[in-house]
């Protein structure tokens, strides 16, 4: 029906939409800033507080968007940043989810916490990422689903560009410029600039 809108304004009802979401938001105590914009529905599973999810000015979400917190789980989309459509971010104990300016996360993309996810300024995901700040516990002796999990900041710098399909598992940190090649599967952390690729992921050149 969304679409149908669209197609028959050319578009422009995604500016009055843009508008009802955004106040929606608001009353719901999620801080969004000026020049909102969202072609979708967001899906929230809320189960901390609404004011620790904050967006800021000039985002741009391309779709449905799925939003889940737990305890004192934190999300914070800044300035300028574009989410495409169908992504997941689910924040949790006393992790936030920080996601830089102006920084373009691909469609499909699931995020989860515990620890901190911190994205700087002007990345590019394409499409699949998964990064996960936590990972299951694996004793022998009960169930892995019944163990809980151990957490590890996951820290993203600025002007780093991810192919298609990228894993970022627990404890990473991604310096400055780096590049993660389609369907790696991160496990250390990267060199500033350096090319990378392959599961688990190796530096393989520098960008010049």
């Amino acid at each position: 029906m969304l679409e149908f809108l669209s197609f028959i304004t050319k578009e422009k009802y995604w500016a009055l939409h843009s508008l009802i979401i955004r106040a929606i938001l608001r009353r719901y105590g999620i801080k969004t800033g000026a020049n909102f914009f969202i072609k979708g529905i967001p899906k929230l599973k809320i189960r901390g507080a609404t004011k620790n999810i904050i967006i800021g000015d000039n985002v741009s979400i391309l779709g449905d968007i799925d939003i889940r917190n737990r305890e004192n789980g934190k999300l914070i989309i800044e300035n300028g940043a574009t989410i495409e459509q169908d992504c997941r971010f689910v924040s949790a104990r006393d992790g936030a989810i920080i996601i830089g300016k102006k920084t373009v996360i691909g469609a499909f993309a699931v995020f989860n916490g515990g620890a901190d996810i911190k994205i700087g300024n002007k990345c590019i995901f394409a499409v699949r990422t998964s990064i996960n700040a936590n990972d299951h516990l694996i004793s022998r002796k009960s169930f892995i689903r019944d163990q809980g999990f151990v957490h590890a900041p996951v820290i993203i710098e600025d002007d780093c560009w991810f192919g298609t399909n990228v894993s970022i598992h627990k404890g990473v940190n991604i310096k400055e410029g780096s590049i993660i090649g389609a369907n790696a599967v991160v496990t250390k952390d990267t060199d500033p600039y350096s090319i990378n690729v392959g599961i688990p992921a190796r530096k393989i050149g520098e960008r010049s």
